[in-house]
């Protein structure tokens, strides 16, 4: 595995798996455990034609098709130890409980914590999706490669589809103000974005165990009153549970007919803010060891060798 930051192929690599679409679910910190589904994508050399990510499925996206796997690891474990990334200070200056503007945009940057490998992302051949929710009228909003025509523009996408209401402030884009794309129509796995693409086989990266279903909110009327200027945002955040559940049965029945391959955690005993180092990185290695004994079957999937 690549030391140092950046590494990544060294010539872009090529579809070989031309017919499926890989779709990256969110789930905050839990992506520590997905992220190991990236390192071993790249490492077998598998590349997928699109790839759509939501919320901290976009860090698992843009890792992936810069093909950096030392980016890939670190951006949802050992970066949890930096002191910018983010507490109860930056929450009440109105930079978020997770600092997103450090997070997302400086730290991608040339010679900071994160670079992000701008021109490897731009010379991978897969089209791109990433969504998030606008919050003046609620409308699902996806980004391509035609958006993404720098690193800041990838970064602040990223950012976007990745700012949870209540504890981190919307990000503003041309003008508009967006937040989390789990607010979105199918509540955070893009598989409406795969679909519009013209696939019909997808491989999914979850992020919660098979037998996980959401439950209604308990505080749909604090919601009602916090965004009482952007009632879309409440209304989403209280009927998200619904949306999600019926997208992962859909996504059940998809793996029962042999039209997907689900990557669902066999045990995910981290939460969305989990913040300490150690477990984060136990959950990575966890997920590297599923991914190891499930890799032969993703090849049979995919038809790739």
């Amino acid at each position: 595995m690549p030391s140092t930051p950046g590494a990544h192929s060294p010539a872009p690599p090529r579809v070989n798996a031309p017919d499926v679409a890989l779709i990256f679910e969110g789930g905050g910190m839990r992506a520590a455990y997905t992220s190991a589904v990236v390192v071993r994508l790249i490492e077998a050399g598998i590349v997928f034609p699109f790839v759509a990510g939501i919320s901290a499925g976009c860090t698992n996206t843009v890792n992936y098709l810069s093909s950096d796997r030392w980016r890939a690891k670190a951006a949802v474990t050992t970066f949890a130890g930096d002191p910018q990334f983010g507490n109860w200070r930056t929450f009440v200056r109105g930079q978020g409980l997770f600092n997103s503007d450090y997070i997302y945009l400086r730290t991608s940057r040339p010679g900071e914590a994160l670079p992000l490998d701008y021109e490897a992302f731009a010379a991978h051949p897969a089209d791109v999706s990433m969504t998030a929710f606008r919050t003046r009228d609620g409308a699902t909003v996806r980004w391509g490669r035609s958006a993404m025509t720098d690193l800041d523009a990838v970064s602040v996408r990223a950012q976007a589809s990745s700012t949870m209401p209540v504890i981190m402030p919307p990000v503003e884009i041309d003008g508009e103000q967006y937040v989390d794309g789990a607010l979105c129509t199918t509540g955070g796995i893009a598989i409406d974005a795969a679909r519009e693409a013209g696939f019909r086989r997808f491989f999914v990266v979850l992020t919660q165990e098979r037998g996980y279903r959401k439950t209604p909110p308990g505080h749909a009327r604090f919601l009602r009153r916090y965004f009482r200027r952007t009632p879309a945002v409440a209304d989403a955040l209280i009927d998200r549970w619904s949306r999600y559940n019926s997208t992962r049965e859909e996504l059940f029945d998809l793996e029962s007919s042999g039209e997907a391959y689900l990557f669902v955690p066999e045990t995910m005993a981290i939460g969305n803010g989990e913040r300490s180092v150690p477990r984060l990185l136990a959950a990575h290695e966890r997920g590297l060891n599923q991914s190891t004994r499930e890799l032969p079957r993703w090849r049979d999937f995919l038809g790739v060798s």
